[in-house]
């Protein structure tokens, strides 16, 4: 199947990190967003939204990160572990990718990325709501090993996408010790934890670009 991503997208390391855990292949297609690539017009063909990661598996077509890795698991999956069927377990799973999309990923967002595109951080209740997603995050974990239930589920791996997100541009999780702990024993579990680093390495070096720029 053809997974079009970047390799510093959070996005895009939750999918690859899902793939791995379940031992999919992924035939990996590089699209520089920076250059414009995803406007090609034969990208838009196959997402009209021109958003990655985007997969496509014998023509079927998807895109949204939490969706592909649920669908994976769907289809993939020689259990349900990764997302479990019995309806309350997965709508604990579903809250958590939902906290981490519209709360947790979205707070890196609106503090984040206006430094990356100016050199200078959001303003401070920008940070202050990216304090209040880790301060809920440290209460979902109050006794937990892992964000939803007592094993590994594609909300692990996605919230795992982004608190790494955080912890590349050096926020301190240590002042959360619930996400701290959990967070250490992710990266240990987790498979293809090394490619979501590798990943995140890069994105790095394309900040330190854009922001040497900036300045």
């Amino acid at each position: 199947m053809d997974f079009y991503y970047m390799p510093g997208g959070s996005g895009c390391r939750t999918v690859i990190m899902t793939a791995k855990a379940l031992g999919v292949e992924l035939n990996k297609k590089l699209l520089n967003t920076m250059k414009g690539e995803q406007l090609a017009p034969e990208f838009v063909k196959i997402n009209p939204q021109h958003t990655i990661p985007t997969l496509v598996d014998n023509g079927f077509a998807i895109w949204e990160s939490r969706v592909i890795a649920t669908y994976l698991v769907e289809k993939y999956g020689k259990d349900d572990s990764l997302y479990p069927k019995d309806p309350q377990k997965r709508a604990v799973v579903n809250q958590r990718l939902y906290f981490d999309l519209s709360t947790l990923y979205d707070s890196f967002a609106k503090y984040y990325y206006p430094y990356f595109q100016t050199g200078k951080p959001g303003d401070a209740e920008a940070l202050k709501k990216v304090e209040n997603a880790f301060d809920f995050l440290n209460t979902f974990l109050e006794g937990e090993t892992y964000v939803a239930g007592n094993q590994l589920t594609v909300a692990d791996i996605s919230i795992l996408a982004t608190v790494s997100t955080f912890d590349i541009v050096e926020f301190d999780l240590k002042k959360y010790p619930n996400v701290d702990k959990w967070y250490a024993n992710a990266k240990k579990v987790t498979p293809g934890w090394d490619e979501n680093w590798d990943g995140l390495l890069q994105m790095k070096k394309i900040i330190e670009e854009m922001t040497s720029k900036a300045n």
